[in-house]
């Protein structure tokens, strides 16, 4: 087997025809010119703001050996060649670059993936999805299975309709598992990406009402994410969540076997006596098929324990060992976007800044709680709750309300957090709602000290990041 991709491989997926060997090899992929490598080929893809085809002349000067286009490009100096119709055989040789036409060229990067991942009928796939923890999760699973064999992920949030074409084309005959995240936005996104991919384990982590703006509902929601489920072969494995409700209500829709995992009692992997050591990892007893374990592990919250559960039962259902399970768990380290660092006055703060939801941002404040000192949260606004979007910020200042000892609400939206906290319990003078970052900062800093602890997060939009770059820049 072709150890790598072709200008073979692309022209026989996309019209059925292999062309003569030896063809040029292909050695990248790429969507952005400006990271497109020596022999790679560059995908033009229109978009919002930029249109690909603007920029196939730079991506060739940078060393691009080919592109798909959808559009005429008259002044491209290329070899052509059109995949649009039927292509007879003829030898595709010399270095290009070659401009290849396709009718759509996101309907032809999906089918290139497509055609790849069927050359590895070998490949083990795990889908992984869920509102929140989805990252995470496909981290440690990918950690995990990579302490057995070769295993292929999708880097950062490459988990779209363009994003998992491109993990998938990375795959190579010596993987032998795929960890693949996959996000939504509406209803048949998932399917999409499973026709894809086509995994044999299903992960669903939790269902929050994050971008129920644009699935119009919590129900819309599940039935999106409940498509992993439903497209897994009757050999599958759905790996769901026995702690949310909505996701082991998916247990229903499975074509073959179900394994839970949480803290319900009857999970098939559930996991008793947490420690939340900080800064320091977890420590918590792993119980499943009939047997108890102790685990200690680096990953960080006690909303990491899922993580860690949901990859033994993954690893457990792809035949890994225990001991390799736990050794990998014990090493496991994932790159958060919850960052520590020294603030002002020597003050600890938790900068998790990138994105906000109900669920994330309850799990943020529990992290929190793990540590001494004063606590303050800095929570602003949480972006696209559409329908629940009121009711989203009462739930996480009723919870603020229990954990810390002072709140600086921040943005229109977190009046009705404010309001929450102080209705749970939080004294009145410990509550301060401000309009923005600015006022955010010159609220917080007269609060800080050697023993206060600072978690900031909110939506990005909000733009929190920059009462960190002042947090950072202030001594």
């Amino acid at each position: 087997m072709t150890p790598g991709w072709t200008l073979g491989h692309v022209v026989e997926a996309l019209t059925g025809t292999r062309p003569p060997e030896p063809t040029p090899a292909l050695l990248d992929f790429a969507i952005d010119s400006r990271m497109v490598g020596a022999a790679g080929l560059f995908v033009a893809l229109p978009g919002s703001r930029f249109d690909g085809h603007d920029f196939v002349e730079d991506a060739f000067r940078r060393g691009a050996r080919a592109a798909l286009v959808h559009r005429e490009m008259p002044g491209i100096q290329a070899r052509r060649l059109d995949l649009r119709e039927p292509t007879p055989l003829q030898a595709l040789q010399g270095p290009g670059p070659w401009l290849l036409q396709v009718p759509e060229t996101l309907a032809a990067l999906q089918r290139l993936a497509r055609y790849w991942r069927g050359r590895f009928p070998h490949l083990q796939v795990v889908g992984v999805t869920g509102s929140v923890g989805k990252t995470t999760t496909k981290e440690v699973i990918a950690q995990v299975l990579a302490l057995q064999a070769p295993t292929l992920k999708n880097p950062g949030n490459y988990n779209s309709e363009i994003g998992l074409p491109l993990s998938l084309l990375r795959a190579r005959a010596y993987h032998r598992f795929a960890v693949l995240e996959m996000g939504f936005y509406v209803p048949g996104d998932i399917a999409l990406l499973c026709d894809i991919a086509r995994p044999q384990v299903g992960v669903v982590t939790t269902i929050d009402r994050v971008h129920a703006e644009r699935a119009g509902s919590l129900e819309a929601i599940v039935q999106g994410k409940q498509e992993l489920v439903q497209a897994l072969p009757e050999t599958g494995v759905a790996v769901l969540n026995r702690d949310d409700p909505n996701v082991w209500g998916m247990a229903a829709a499975a074509r073959g076997r179900v394994v839970s995992y949480g803290f319900h009692p009857e999970a098939d992997y559930r996991a008793e006596d947490v420690q939340v050591l900080g800064l320091e990892g977890l420590r918590f007893r792993l119980r499943a098929e009939g047997r108890t374990w102790e685990v200690a592990t680096r990953l960080l919250g006690k909303h990491a324990v899922y993580a860690a559960l949901a990859a033994t039962a993954v690893a457990r259902a792809l035949g890994l060992s225990w001991e390799g399970i736990l050794t990998a768990l014990r090493y496991a380290r994932v790159r958060l976007r919850l960052r520590p660092f020294r603030g002002p006055a020597g003050a600890l703060i938790l900068d998790d800044a990138y994105n906000a939801a109900p669920r994330s941002t309850q799990a943020a404040l529990d992290f929190l709680a793990a540590f001494p000192g004063e606590r303050i949260a800095v929570l602003g606004d949480m972006l696209e709750l559409g329908p629940y979007e009121e009711e989203g910020h009462r739930e996480v200042g009723r919870h603020a309300a229990r954990i810390v000892h002072a709140l600086i609400a921040v943005g229109p939206r977190a009046r009705v957090l404010a309001q929450a906290a102080a209705q749970a319990g939080l004294p009145e003078q410990a509550v301060i709602w401000v309009p923005d970052a600015q006022h955010a900062y010159e609220a917080l800093r007269p609060r800080l000290h050697k023993d206060a602890v600072v978690l900031v997060k909110a939506s990005r939009a909000v733009g929190l990041d920059a009462l960190i770059r002042r947090l950072e820049q202030t001594t």
